[in-house]
């Protein structure tokens, strides 16, 4: 009901988070290295990225937990790279949540607007009116550790939001949820964040929750450079390197050479033979026998024990492992004597399909649309 719904006034900016040659060191060694990125205004957004990649360090810049070694960071039109935390109009949310072991739900949620001195009736409205936003205003006398993991991440995300921020940073702030629970407040952030138009800096490791969450996201390797930045269709249908295409998801890399660029362009790889594939938008490095890499995502591959019609290619090889997921099963079929290709086939109860076995002979299809292919 509108009555119900969160009402704060966010401060709209003319940008969003711009970092620009971003340089940090630590003890262990250069950690960020000219990091170049804009976050849009009011989006969700994530930090996608391998565990020690820098994602975490790049959110305590944001915030000014930490301070950058060159490079500037903008909030909008104004520069905030020497800024203090308390200047900032940025709250985040740590993994852990660091609520106050001493204080009680309420105070915690008031914490910050006591700080700021206003009065006990203007605290007490706004409070109750945000624990009753997050349904947790039963639990207003209870301490964290009489709380539930969903409850203390309901109670960390209200506190970081009750002073109105332009930005609210999440640290990977659903680690220590189990899956099913992990799921749930997946979409209570999603719908928070649509209702205030805030914008959210989500940082995970977990593909699952980043494509879940985001509007747009980033993926950083392991050296702490950015990949890629897109929506997440974008980046799991067109990947940009194989390191995306194999940490966004799940893809089957084929290294090949590239033959008839020119005319009906094909990718031959040395054993199986040369497949179909079709160059959307030639790029620098798509030369005649140029070496690449052919990406076909496992859900794109049609598996059958009988022939098919009307596929670009076709590969035949044996089953050698079949894993069933409930929603979908997911079959490994030796290709040769080193390559084993995966494929992910939704179930159908109504429409039961060939009954695949260990050791069967089996075809597997894919068309030429479904073929991404990257530099080696």
């Amino acid at each position: 009901m509108e009555k119900n719904r969160i009402k704060f006034k966010i401060n709209v900016m003319n940008e969003g988070i711009q970092l620009k040659n971003i340089v940090k060191s630590q003890a262990e060694g250069l950690i960020l290295n000219g990091i170049n990125l804009t976050i849009p205004r009011g989006k969700f957004f994530a930090l996608l990225g391998p565990s020690g990649c820098g994602k975490t360090t790049l959110l305590r810049l944001i915030a000014g937990l930490e301070q950058v070694d060159r490079g500037a960071i903008y909030l909008g039109n104004d520069e905030i790279t020497h800024l203090p935390v308390n200047k900032r109009n940025v709250n985040i949310v740590f993994q852990n949540y660091a609520l106050f072991p001493h204080l009680n739900v309420f105070d915690n949620v008031a914490y910050s607007l006591k700080l700021k001195g206003l009065g006990a009736d203007e605290i007490e409205e706004r409070v109750l009116k945000i624990l009753k936003a997050f349904h947790i205003e039963k639990h207003l006398k209870k301490l964290p550790s009489q709380l539930s993991g969903g409850q203390q991440q309901r109670v960390a995300v209200a506190r970081a939001i009750i002073n109105e921020p332009e930005v609210l940073l999440l640290d990977e702030p659903l680690a220590a949820l189990d899956f099913k629970l992990r799921e749930k407040m997946l979409l209570e952030l999603i719908e928070l964040q649509a209702k205030l138009k805030m914008t959210f800096v989500y940082v995970t490791h977990d593909q699952f929750e980043a494509l879940t969450v985001a509007d747009h996201l980033a993926i950083m390797n392991h050296d702490g450079d950015i990949e890629q930045v897109g929506t997440p269709e974008e980046i799991y249908e067109f990947p940009n390197s194989s390191f995306v295409a194999k940490f966004v998801g799940t893809t089957n890399l084929f290294e090949g050479k590239l033959r008839d660029i020119k005319g009906e362009a094909r990718f031959e790889v040395e054993g199986l033979g040369t497949f179909q594939v079709r160059i959307a938008q030639k790029k620098p490095w798509m030369c005649d026998g140029e070496s690449a890499l052919m990406s076909v995502r496992p859900e794109k591959i049609f598996i059958s024990k009988k022939p098919a019609e009307n596929f670009s290619n076709q590969l035949k090889g044996v089953v050698s492992a079949i894993i069933y997921y409930g929603r979908s099963t997911q079959y490994n079929v030796r290709v040769s004597a080193n390559m084993t290709v995966q494929v992910f086939e939704q179930n159908e109860v109504h429409f039961p399909q060939d009954e695949l076995d260990y050791d069967d002979e089996v075809y597997l299809y894919w068309q030429k649309d479904n073929i991404v292919l990257l530099e080696s």
